[in-house]
């Protein structure tokens, strides 16, 4: 892969990011709608599959997304919870990864040993 194809991913990606910090300043709805499309998992997909034109390692790599995606939810959960009952940005933020990378952990554990996706 060469440098210009990972500028313009890179490009890509902060894009999306801006686009949607930018939309929530209006409206939190359709800047929470843009960011939660999975276009980072759709993308690399995309080029897994290009690279290695191997359905089966794509079809781990999509199952593997999954595991992590339902840990993932736990800091949509718990930052919302904290901040609406006056807990600090920061103590808020830092509570919510801490309880998502211990989950990230759990999970990918029982993906490697549990389930069909391999490390």
């Amino acid at each position: 892969m060469t440098w210009l194809s990972w500028l313009a991913k890179g490009l890509f990606s902060g894009a999306i990011v801006v686009a949607a910090s930018e939309i929530a300043k209006k409206s939190t709805i359709y800047g929470a709608i843009l960011i939660s499309i999975p276009f980072m998992s759709i993308m690399s997909l995309i080029l897994l599959y290009n690279d290695t034109k191997d359905v089966e390692k794509v079809a781990d790599y999509a199952e593997g997304i999954l595991w992590l995606v339902i840990p993932s939810l736990l800091l949509f959960l718990i930052i919302p919870i904290l901040l609406r009952r006056n807990w600090s940005f920061e103590a808020a933020m830092a509570l919510g990864l801490i309880v998502t990378i211990t989950a990230y952990l759990i999970s990918t554990y029982l993906a490697i040993n549990y389930g069909q996706t391999t490390n």
